[in-house]
C-alpha cells in the first residue's frame, strides 16, 4: 500500500456538486491499494499515519501525531499512486489492485484508524472526486507499508 500524505490547514471531498467528506487542520492521506495487499498491510499502514509526527509542538518541531493532537484524517483511495511511469508517456496501472480487492482494504484501512481512536472522513470509493486542500506547510510525504 502507497499513502501520499499531506498535512493539512482544511481539506473537503466533492462527488457531483455534494459535499461528502471535510476535515479542518490534520491530514490528507491519498492511498493506493496495490495488487496482494491486504488487510494486515491496510492496518500496519493506519499505524504509520496514526502515529506519524508531522505536526509542530510548542517549540515548532514537527513531534506530533494525529494520535497526540486528535487532529483528523481524511481518507482517498487514489489507484493512480500505483502508476509505472519508466516507459513511454502512459502511466501503467498494472500494480494497482483491482477495485473488488482494493474496495475492502481501503474500508480496513478506515476502521483500523477509527479503532485507534482517530476521527476519520473518506472519499466515495470508485467516485468521480474533486479533493480540495490547503496543504500546511507545504508537508508532504510519500508512504509504503
Amino acid at each position: 500500500m502507497r499513502a501520499l500524505v499531506q498535512r493539512v490547514r482544511s481539506a473537503s471531498v466533492t462527488v457531483a456538486g455534494e459535499t461528502v467528506a471535510e476535515i479542518g487542520i490534520g491530514m490528507v492521506a491519498l492511498v493506493c491499494v496495490a495488487g496482494g495487499d491486504d488487510a494486515a498491510a491496510a492496518e500496519r499502514l493506519a499505524g504509520r499515519l496514526h502515529h506519524l509526527r508531522i505536526f509542530p509542538d510548542a517549540s515548532g518541531q514537527a513531534n506530533l501525531s494525529v494520535a497526540d493532537c486528535g487532529h483528523d484524517i481524511l481518507v482517498v483511495s487514489q489507484f493512480t499512486l500505483c502508476a509505472d511511469t519508466t516507459r513511454g508517456r502512459r502511466p501503467s496501472y498494472l500494480a494497482a489492485a483491482q477495485p473488488e480487492q482494493a474496495e475492502p482494504v481501503v474500508g480496513a484501512l478506515v476502521e483500523a484508524l477509527r479503532s485507534a481512536g482517530a476521527r476519520v472522513a473518506t472519499g466515495r470509493f470508485g467516485a468521480e472526486m474533486e479533493v480540495a486542500l490547503v496543504n500546511d506547510g507545504p508537508f508532504t510525504l510519500l508512504i509504503e507499508a
